[in-house]
């Protein structure tokens, strides 16, 4: 049991001292960890907006080769282009989408301009995973495509590395699959054709999803209210000890 209020004595001078600088570092620490919540409040805004904007933008030329070293400044920017399916260099990148389970069409598009760009066509369930199961999707022709420009996503998925030699994809890793398909002038970038429907309804496109969390309202109240916490706790703490000092 503790000991008394009025049994107790000060903390020494150097006790408090040390008590005291601890807490305002805690308090310090915390509020800095508020402010850059904050900050980064005010970048997610910005960047959401500005997506927002890109993708409903009127399409601009996909970019060319001049332009491959600033396109990660342009993802989700709504681009067109003209060419040819290589369909023989299709690739299916493993998906869970709104519709379930299945696969990302990835279909290189050779350009007029000499350069190629992966297409992701679409989304296909398992029992349209093989190409003869959709052929009346499978145009021969010069095509025109409009969609979103998107980045790499190199490596995999969630605990699950690309295997190139067995030919399985969890991630749209564009230089994997640019290499294991024996792409020239490949683009760093695919694009994510719209919602244009395809003959036989597969693969179904426009299932980008535009949708980026955003908590750090929610992180800085809560590192604020650690700090404030904090700050309660000293002034106790003080009061306590002015008080004992004075009896």
């Amino acid at each position: 049991m503790s000991e008394p209020a009025a049994a107790r004595r000060p903390r020494s001078p150097a006790a408090l001292t040390l008590f005291t600088l601890l807490a305002l570092a805690g308090i310090a620490f915390l509020s800095g960890l508020g402010l850059w919540q904050v900050q980064r409040l005010a970048w997610k805004r910005a960047l959401i907006e500005q997506v927002e904007t890109r993708s409903r933008a009127a399409p601009i030329p996909a970019p060319g080769p001049a332009q491959w070293a600033e396109t990660d400044a342009q993802e989700y920017t709504r681009v067109t282009l003209t060419g040819r399916f290589q369909h023989d260099g299709e690739a299916l990148v493993q998906a869970v989408t709104e519709r379930g389970g299945g696969f990302w069409v990835m279909t290189p598009l050779s350009t007029a301009a000499g350069f190629t760009v992966l297409v992701n066509r679409g989304f296909v369930p398992p029992d349209r995973r093989d190409p003869g199961n959709r052929a009346q999707a499978l145009p021969q022709g010069p095509v025109t495509i409009i969609g979103l420009l998107r980045l790499s996503e190199p490596g995999g998925g969630f605990l699950r590395d690309n295997a190139p030699g067995e030919d399985r994809w969890h991630s749209r890793d564009v230089a994997g699959i640019a290499r294991a398909r024996g792409l020239q002038q490949a683009a760093p970038y695919f694009v994510d054709a719209d919602a244009t429907a395809n003959p036989g309804g597969f693969p179904v496109g426009g299932l980008t999803v535009l949708r980026f969390s955003n908590n750090h309202l929610v992180y800085a109240l809560t590192w604020f209210a650690l700090a404030l916490m904090l700050a309660g706790g000293l002034a106790f703490v003080l009061r306590d000890e002015a008080r004992l000092r004075r009896t």
